[in-house]
């Protein structure tokens, strides 16, 4: 079990993080919620009823779809595009898809490599992806629940206030929806390119998101 622990202590640590921050979020969002319905002059709910509104649904999809698009993005961009100096950065001489040799595929298989990988055919072809495309159908899932959870939060706004509630692709084209959308992933952008390039001249001593702390500022992919 230690070894266990120890093996995966990083998917474990922030398992628990996004539980805790997750049923967090819930407990405040449904304090929140009642106190609107109060000033609203509606009735509150309890706990168990909130976590099944439209509301706290699209607040945690519309998070989750941010999340997803920003990593299939990068692993896509990080394969031709590079930040000199940064460690979450290729070097300049492996721009591209690289060699067989260099991504062991083909007759570079080891014994140790994937099945898929020593397949050949389809399969490595799917694998040699499948981090992206994982990436891209988790985006889409969670893209969807958030415009159908919004619909349903928006329309339900749009009754209170006696106007007509509209259609999915009509929210998916109205300002609340982008509203929503856009100024989660401008958040994420601003991030992961402040992690580009901050992680060139700035260090995290044993971080692998870090290169050596002497390392100089114009080595690219060397962690430490």
């Amino acid at each position: 079990m230690k070894r266990f622990l120890r093996d995966n202590g990083l998917g474990i640590a922030f398992g628990l993080l996004f539980l805790g921050t997750l049923v967090g979020q819930a407990v405040a969002g449904h304090a929140d919620f009642n106190n609107r319905q109060i000033v609203d002059g509606g009735s509150e709910i309890s706990f168990w009823s909130f976590l099944t509104t439209s509301e706290f649904a699209v607040d945690v999809a519309e998070n989750w779809q941010s999340e997803y698009l920003q990593f299939l993005l990068y692993i896509f961009a990080t394969v031709w595009l590079i930040q000199r100096g940064s460690p979450e950065s290729k070097s300049p001489e492996t721009i591209g898809v690289e060699t067989d040799e260099q991504q062991q595929m083909g007759r570079y298989a080891t014994e140790d490599s994937p099945k898929w990988v020593r397949a050949g055919g389809w399969r490595t072809a799917v694998f040699s992806r499948s981090l992206g495309i994982t990436m891209g159908v988790l985006f889409l899932l969670s893209w969807i629940a958030q415009s159908i959870a919004g619909l349903a939060a928006y329309n339900s706004e749009q009754l209170a206030q006696l106007t007509d509630p509209v259609t999915w692709p009509q929210y998916v084209g109205s300002a609340d929806f982008w509203n929503r959308t856009l100024q989660n992933w401008q958040s994420e952008f601003l991030a992961i390119g402040s992690m580009a390039v901050l992680s060139v001249y700035l260090r995290q001593r044993g971080s692998p998101e870090s290169k050596p702390v002497g390392a100089a500022h114009a080595v690219t992919e060397d962690t430490g």
